[in-house]
C-alpha cells in the first residue's frame, strides 16, 4: 500500500506538465509563468519538508501519511475546478505541501516494511516508485491530450477520489512506530542530518543535484522545447518525452541494486553526462529521435545515482531519524529540481528557448562530470560504498541499525566498518 501511495503521489506531481501548453493557450500564459507555476510546487514541498518532514518519526507514519494524502486530494480538487492562473498557483502550492509531508514518512515506512536481510529493498522501492509514478502521470495525461481539449476534467476527479481511498486504507494499516513526545517542536524549519549519516549525505550531493536538475528540465520545459525547438506539434509528445525519462529512471533504479552504491553513482553520473550531450545534439539537429535517446540515457543515469545514494545513506541511518534524514535528502533534491528550471524560465524570454536549453543541458553535463570524478576518488567517495569493484551484495550483508542505537562509523578505502 505504501508503494501505491508513493506512485500515485508522484504521478500527480507530473500530471500537470503535459497540460501546460493547453493552459498556456487557454489563459494566455507565458513560458516564464508556466515555469513559476512549476516552481511554486517546490516552494510548498520544501516548506513542508523543513517543518513536518520528520514529524512521522514522532507521531508515527500512518497519521502523517493519511493527512498528507487528504491534503493531496484537496490539491487535485483545486486543479479540477481551476479557472485561471491563481487557481493553478494555489493547486501547485497545496500539492507541494502534500508531497513534502508524505515524502519522509513514505521513504521511512518502506524501509521499515522491508524484509529482514534485505535492507536495500526499501530505498529501491522508494526510488523506483518515485520514477515510475512520474512516468505514469506524465505518460497517461500525455496520451489524453490529443483526445480532448480538457484532459484535466478527467484526470483530477479520478485522482481526488483515489487519494481519499488511499488515506482511509493507510489509517487501517498496522503502525511501524509508536508516537513519542517532541513532535510539535519540529515545526520550526530546519534541516538536520545525524552525525553518523553526514559523510554519506555530503558525498551524495553532487550526483543528487545533477540528476534532479535534468528532471526539472523535463518537468518544466520539455513540452515547450518539443513544440518550439524540435517542431513536434503532437500534444502527446511532451508527456511521452517525460514518461521516457522516468521509465528509464525506474530501470536505472532496479539496475543499481546489482552494484555497490559507489559504482551505481559512477555509472549514473557518466550516463547523465552522455544524456545531456545527447539532448544538446537533438536540439541542434531538431531531432525528436535523438531527443528520445538522450532522455532514456539521462533517465538511466538519474535512477542509478538516486537509488545508489539512497541506499548508502539508509545503511548508516538509525531507525529513530530515518524520516528526518530522508527529508534532508529531498530538500537538496527538490531545490535542484526547481531552482535551475526557474532560472531557465526567466532566461528564456531574453535568450530564447533554444539557447536556454543549451545552457541548461551544459549545466547538467558539468555537474555530472563533477559527480563522476568524485565517485572515482576512493577516499572522497568511500561513504557511498567502498571499492568500485566490490560485490553488489556488500550493502545487503551489513547489519541494520537497531532501534534507537547510534553506531560508530569508521571510513577507510574499503568502505564502512
Amino acid at each position: 500500500m505504501l508503494v501505491s501511495a508513493n506512485v500515485v503521489m508522484m504521478a500527480t506531481a507530473s500530471a500537470p506538465s503535459p497540460i501546460y501548453p493547453l493552459y498556456r493557450a487557454r489563459w494566455g500564459l507565458s513560458v516564464t509563468m508556466l515555469t513559476v507555476i512549476f516552481a511554486v510546487y517546490v516552494v510548498g514541498l520544501l516548506g513542508a519538508l523543513l517543518t513536518v518532514g520528520s514529524l512521522s518519526d514522532h507521531m508515527g507514519r500512518r497519521p502523517v501519511l493519511a493527512a498528507a494524502l487528504l491534503v493531496a486530494a484537496a490539491s487535485t480538487a483545486i486543479f479540477w475546478t481551476a479557472d485561471g492562473v491563481v487557481s493553478l498557483l494555489a493547486a501547485r502550492v497545496v500539492q507541494g505541501i502534500a508531497t513534502g509531508a508524505a515524502t519522509g514518512a513514505l521513504a521511512a515506512g518502506l524501509v521499515e516494511f522491508s524484509p529482514t536481510g534485505r535492507p536495500h529493498l526499501g530505498p529501491t522501492m522508494t526510488a523506483v516508485g518515485t520514477s515510475f509514478g512520474m512516468a505514469a502521470g506524465a505518460g497517461t495525461v500525455g496520451l489524453l491530450v490529443p483526445l480532448t481539449s480538457r484532459p484535466d476534467a478527467y484526470v483530477f476527479p479520478v485522482l481526488t477520489c483515489t487519494f481519499v481511498v488511499l488515506a482511509a486504507v493507510v489509517l487501517a494499516m498496522p503502525g511501524t512506530r509508536a508516537p513519542r513526545a517532541g513532535g510539535l517542536a519540529l515545526l520550526r524549519p530546519r534541516v538536520r542530518v545525524p552525525r553518523e549519516a553526514r559523510p554519506a549525505f555530503l558525498a551524495s550531493i553532487p550526483a543528487l543535484v545533477a540528476g534532479w536538475s535534468v528532471t526539472g528540465l523535463f518537468l518544466a520545459l520539455t513540452p515547450s522545447l518539443v513544440s518550439n525547438v524540435l517542431h513536434v506539434r503532437s500534444g502527446a509528445a511532451g508527456g511521452l518525452s517525460i514518461a521516457a525519462l522516468f521509465l528509464a529512471n525506474s530501470v536505472g533504479g532496479l539496475w543499481s541494486v546489482r552494484h555497490t552504491a559507489r559504482l551505481a553513482t559512477l555509472l549514473g553520473a557518466v550516463l547523465l553526462a552522455l544524456g545531456a550531450a545527447g539532448l544538446a545534439v537533438a536540439m541542434a539537429l531538431a531531432s525528436p529521435v535523438v531527443y528520445a535517446g538522450g532522455s532514456v540515457v539521462a533517465g538511466l543515469g538519474v535512477g542509478l545515482t538516486f537509488n545508489g545514494n539512497l541506499r548508502a545513506i539508509s545503511e548508516v541511518t538509525g531507525a529513530t531519524s530515518r524520516s528526518e534524514v530522508f527529508s534532508a535528502v529531498y530538500v537538496i533534491s527538490y531545490a535542484a529540481l526547481s531552482l535551475p528550471a526557474l532560472a531557465a524560465g526567466f532566461a528564456a524570454p531574453f535568450w530564447g528557448l533554444e539557447t536556454t536549453g543549451y545552457l541548461y543541458v551544459g549545466f547538467v553535463g558539468v555537474l555530472s562530470i563533477g559527480a563522476a570524478l568524485r565517485a572515482a576518488r576512493p577516499r572522497a567517495h568511500s561513504p557511498l560504498g567502498g571499492r568500485i569493484g566490490a560485490a553488489s551484495q556488500t550493502g545487503s550483508r551489513r547489519r541494520p541499525h537497531s532501534e534507537g542505537i547510534r553506531h560508530r562509523v569508521h571510513f577507510d578505502d574499503r568502505g564502512i566498518s
